[in-house]
Order: structure tokens, then C-alpha cells, then sequence
């Protein structure tokens, strides 16, 4: 009846404590191997993910390969790249939740059942430990009542023997039968002693068997049975972080195929066309020689080779035969040699039209940031000629003089490349008109355009095999003069007080600030900002109270307050 009552409870293996306490042991040690083997496959996920980013990383188009872009495949393709880096960072967040959701809680849990696990077992083998010795006491009261029984028989037997004996004196006789009552007496007492002993064991050992046991054997299997609860939790967990993260993954494989509906075939051979379109027409007919007669050989108008007339006529009595430009190799070789003419005369017309449009627009720049430069040190002159004590005005004419003189070359070189591209474009400049497509930053530095030579820029020099050679020409360049910059109020008198920061900004690059005014910098130096650029290629920051100063702004990363005004970061 007790044992129905005990249902499915662990008390019903009290016998089996031993047994018990290996299955807990095993029950732990299945943590720790399940803890083992997240930690495993969180190391795989890393590893995985490291893997994915260097193979993006791989791959991602070099500065020479920019042209790439222009084609909607190579987009996809770089794209394609950037959802597989955010992919990695997903299988990231895998291992990273899994160790901060598994792996630390399971370490920490398994401690606590260990914990809990010796607690549990110490009480159990503390109680059998007392029923063991309530045992050895009751063997030891049931022996010394046999002992004694024995001991009363035989005294009870010499007794009647004495007694019976006629030859034994009266004395002996009473002896013996003193002794036989007195161990009779102690017969009884052990008797008396073994009974009360064996019915408290009784209920000793039945409250062993039906509570203390059972309450640590519960308390065992509660244990146990939230140890597996905890397993189940752990397994669920395991594919939860995995869930989690489908959602993502699932729109970067969607950006993936979006870029790859993008793509436009039709419209990367149009680029293909651009690219690489000559300007040339096809060539006319050959007409038949005939050997038996001095022939002269006459070519088509639309011929690629060169029409001059007197120079054809010479070359045709040489014998020397003629080339079709599209056809020549020469070009490769010099492009292999690397002697390429600066004028990109190698190149058939459209390209070289790029090529020079391209090269102008990068002067152009050049010319910009010589103008940005030489616009802040004016600034910063004017401030030096109101405040002294902040620096040397004469201090900054050198870096003046150095600008100017690098504008003029500038502007000198765009003129150049200005001229052959008018002649590419069939516009070739004369005395009394500046070329066609001259520089904007030329006009805006010059009120009046300048006075130039025409350039004798690769006209009538196309060689016999269809190649443009280069003939002296003389350029006469007008020398241009700085702009003086009007004096500006972005600089404030240092007699006012200490201007707020407004953000902070990393040096990308290390600058001396050789003038007085601008401030030194190291790689990597964090410092505040307390006035932003004004167009004029100088922010204002501050080391400490006593340090601050100007830096190029293209030197630093800026990082404004959301608050400040027009907050945006410079890089």
C-alpha cells in the first residue's frame, strides 16, 4: 500500500541510493557536454562569419577596378558583397547570443546543481549513516541477551545438579542457587534492554524508510527533473537564436536577388559602346593596283590614313606601304612602353576626347583646392595684421607666393589641355578667341582672359600609319595673379571669451602647423572643435584651455553635436 502511495516518487528506489547518486553524477556531467558542445558550434559560427568577411573583403573592387560600376553586373556583384558582409554579421550575432544565452547560464546552472547535488546526497548518506549505527547498537543488545540467556541456562542446570548432589553441603547449595537467580535477573534485564532498543529501531528505521529518505530522495528528483527542464529550455534557446536571425538573413538574400533583377544587359552594352567607341568611319574601297604600270594608288575620302597630299605623295615613290589607324600595333607597344604622348594622341578620337575631359577636370580640382588654400591663409593674414600677438603677418607670404605660382602652372596646364580637346572636337582656338570649354576656375580667378599664343597642338602631325606625333610649338602662357581675399569676420578677436565646443574630430593624418595660427596634430589625436569650416579648407579645434588652433579640414573626420548648427560630419 505505501509503495502505491509513493506513485511514480524516487523514494521508491530507497534501496538504491548508490545507483541514484551516479545517475545525478551523469545528469550534470550531460550538461557540461551539451555546454561543450554550444561553445563548439559558437566558435563554428565565428569562424564562419570570419571566413565570409574576408572572402567580401576578397573581393571588393580596387581603385583601379572603379570603372566597374559603370555596368549594372559589377554593381550586383559588389552588392552582392556587402549583403554577404552583413550575412557574417548575423552568423555573429548567432555565436555571440548563444554564448551569452547558453553557455554562461549552463556553466552557471551546472555549479548551482553541483552545488545542490552534494547538499542532497550528504543528507541522505547522514541518515543512513544513524540507521547503520541504530543497527549495530541493536545487534549489540540482542547479543548481549543471548549471552545472557546461555548464561542463566547453565547456571540453572549447575543449580539442580548441586541440588540433587546429596554429597554437596547446604552452603553450596544456596550458593549455586544465588548465582542461578542472579543470572536469571540479568537474562531478564537484557531481555527488558533488547526489547526497548529493537522497538525504537523500529521506528527509527521506519522513519528512515518513509521520511527522511523519501523527503531527500524528492528533493533529489526535483532537482533532477529541473535539471532536464533546463535542458529543454537550453535546446529551445538553441534554435530560437537561429530563428531570429532568418528574418535578416532572409531580406540579405532578398537584396542579393533584387540587384540580380537589376541588372540591365542592354544597357551595360550601351556602355560598352560608349567606352569604347572610336569616332572613326569605316574606310573606303581599295582600289585595284595595277603593276604593269607606274600606278599611284588613290584612296577613299573616308580612308583612315593620313589625306596630306605631298606627304602621301612621298611616301607612295618610297614604296613604304600605309596602315589603317584601327588596324596598327604601334600603339600597343608604345601603351606596353609606357611612353604614352600627354596629349592621348595613341587614342582614337572619342577616347581621347575622355581622356582629355577627364584630365581637365582633375586640373580643375587641383586648381580648386590651391584657390581654398590660398583664400584661408589670406584670412589668416588679415587676422595677423589686426592682432599681432597672434602671429606674423609676413610669416604667411611664402605659402602665398607657392599657391599662386602652383595656380598659374595649374591654370597654364588646363589651357593646354583645353587646346587639344578643341582640336579633337574640330574647334581649334585662335589668337583673338579663348578656347571653347576654358576652365570655369580660369574665368573666375581672371577678370579679363588671359593673352595666348595658339597652340600648335598636334594639328596636321598624324603620322603614316594613322599615330599623332608631336611637333614643336611655342606657348606663351600669361602669368596670373593671385586673388587678394577680402578680409573676413569668421576670426574672432582673442580678447573675447573662450568659444563653446561644438563636436570633436579625429586627425586622419599628421599635420606640423608651421604658421602661426594653425596647431600640430598627430595621427589619430582626438581633439574638440569649436568652429566648423566655412568653405575656406580650415577648421578651428582645441586641445586644452591654452592649445587651439587651425587644421585642414580634409585632415580630420568631424564629429558635430546632433545640437550644433548644420551638424555634419567632414571626412
Amino acid at each position: 500500500m505505501v509503495e502505491e502511495k509513493m506513485g511514480g516518487c524516487w523514494s521508491q528506489t530507497k534501496d538504491q541510493f548508490d545507483n541514484l547518486e551516479k545517475h545525478t553524477q551523469w545528469g550534470i556531467d550531460f550538461v557540461e557536454k551539451y555546454t561543450k558542445f554550444v561553445k563548439e558550434r559558437s566558435e563554428i559560427e565565428l569562424n564562419y562569419a570570419r571566413q565570409i568577411r574576408n572572402l567580401s573583403k576578397k573581393y571588393q573592387p580596387k581603385k583601379k577596378e572603379e570603372d566597374e560600376n559603370k555596368y549594372t553586373w559589377c554593381r550586383a556583384f559588389h552588392s552582392t558583397l556587402n549583403e554577404l558582409n552583413d550575412y557574417a554579421g548575423q552568423h555573429e550575432l548567432i555565436a555571440e547570443n548563444m554564448m551569452s544565452q547558453i553557455i554562461a547560464e549552463l556553466t552557471r546552472y551546472a555549479q548551482e546543481v553541483k552545488t545542490e547535488r552534494k547538499s542532497h546526497f550528504h543528507d541522505g548518506r547522514k541518515a543512513q549513516q544513524q540507521i547503520e549505527a541504530s543497527w549495530k547498537q541493536l545487534e549489540s543488545c540482542k547479543r548481549k541477551f543471548e549471552r545472557d540467556c546461555k548464561e542463566a541456562d547453565r547456571a540453572q542446570q549447575y543449580f539442580e545438579k548441586m541440588d540433587a548432589d546429596i554429597n554437596v553441603t547446604k552452603a553450596d547449595v544456596e550458593k549455586a542457587r544465588q548465582q542461578a537467580q542472579m543470572r536469571h535477573q540479568m537474562a531478564s534485564d537484557s531481555k527488558n534492554e533488547y526489547s526497548s532498543y529493537l522497538q525504537k529501531f523500529n521506528q527509527e528505521q521506519n522513519e528512515h524508510y518513509y521520511t527522511i529518505i523519501p523527503n531527500v530522495f524528492q528533493k533529489i528528483q526535483a532537482m533532477e527533473e529541473k535539471r532536464i527542464e533546463r535542458m529543454g529550455e537550453s535546446l529551445k534557446t538553441f534554435a530560437e537564436v537561429d530563428r531570429q536571425i532568418l528574418p535578416i538573413i532572409g531580406k540579405c538574400l532578398d537584396g542579393i536577388t533584387q540587384v540580380a533583377e537589376s541588372i540591365e544587359p542592354k544597357n551595360d552594352s550601351s556602355q560598352v559602346i560608349e567606352s569604347y567607341k572610336s569616332g572613326f568611319e569605316p574606310p573606303g574601297d581599295v582600289e585595284f593596283e595595277d603593276y604593269g604600270q607606274a600606278m599611284k594608288r588613290t584612296v577613299s575620302e573616308t580612308s583612315l590614313t593620313n589625306s596630306r597630299s605631298d606627304n602621301k605623295a612621298d611616301r607612295s615613290s618610297k614604296g613604304k606601304s600605309k596602315t589603317l589607324w584601327p588596324f596598327i600595333k604601334k600603339n600597343k607597344l608604345s601603351l606596353k612602353l609606357g611612353s604614352n604622348p600627354e596629349d592621348f594622341s595613341h587614342l582614337p578620337p572619342e577616347q581621347r576626347r575622355k581622356k582629355l575631359q577627364a584630365k581637365i577636370d582633375d586640373i580643375n580640382k587641383d586648381i580648386q583646392k590651391e584657390m581654398d588654400q590660398r583664400d584661408a591663409l589670406t584670412k589668416m593674414k588679415e587676422v595677423y595684421i589686426k592682432n599681432p600677438q597672434m602671429g606674423d603677418p609676413n610669416s604667411v607670404d611664402p605659402r602665398l607666393a607657392e599657391i599662386a605660382h602652383n595656380i598659374e602652372k595649374l591654370q597654364a596646364e588646363a589651357q593646354k589641355f583645353e587646346g587639344w580637346l578643341a582640336e579633337v572636337e574640330g574647334r581649334m582656338p585662335v589668337k583673338s578667341d579663348p578656347p571653347r570649354r576654358t576652365s570655369t576656375l580660369y574665368e573666375t580667378q581672371n577678370s579679363t582672359p588671359p593673352t595666348t599664343n595658339n597652340n600648335n597642338c598636334a594639328q596636321d602631325r598624324e603620322s603614316p600609319d594613322g599615330s599623332y606625333t608631336e611637333e614643336p610649338s611655342s606657348e606663351v602662357q600669361s602669368k596670373v595673379q593671385p586673388e587678394t581675399a577680402e578680409s573676413g569676420d569668421e576670426f574672432d578677436d582673442p580678447d573675447e571669451e573662450m568659444l563653446p565646443t561644438i563636436g570633436t574630430c579625429k586627425a586622419l593624418y599628421p599635420f606640423e602647423g608651421v604658421n602661426e595660427g594653425t596647431i600640430s596634430v598627430t595621427e589619430g589625436e582626438l581633439l574638440y572643435v569649436i568652429e566648423e569650416d566655412k568653405g575656406d579648407g580650415w577648421t578651428r579645434v582645441r586641445r586644452n584651455e591654452e592649445e587651439e588652433g587651425y587644421v585642414p579640414t580634409s585632415y580630420v573626420e568631424v564629429f558635430l553635436d546632433s545640437n550644433a548648427k548644420g551638424a555634419i560630419t567632414y571626412i
